[in-house]
């Protein structure tokens, strides 16, 4: 993140908004909107956010699984694709 090119008033996003918009993507940076002096938003490309989403839900399910392990919650490989495997013959 470059402080200066990064981080912008409410006010010059209303007026280069267009501009703001094409940054965003070219760069992949995000853009911290401030208003009176405080940050209250970031701008940020679709691709990117997607990205961010996805490696969240990535880390919901290690932490899942951690989770699963200190508690013993554990099923052998087989039994879980056997399991698997009848659910989608009983769908069809």
């Amino acid at each position: 993140m470059n402080l200066k090119e990064d981080i912008r008033s409410i006010s010059y996003v209303k007026t280069n908004a267009a501009e703001m918009l094409n940054r965003v993507n070219e760069t992949h940076n995000p853009i911290v909107i401030t208003q009176n002096g405080e940050a209250k938003a970031v701008l940020l490309d679709t691709r990117s956010y997607q990205d961010m989403r996805n490696s969240l839900g990535i880390m919901k399910l290690l932490s899942e699984g951690e989770r699963d392990v200190q508690n013993k919650n554990l099923h052998e490989q087989d039994d879980v694709f056997n399991e698997i495997e009848n659910r989608l013959f009983k769908i069809k």
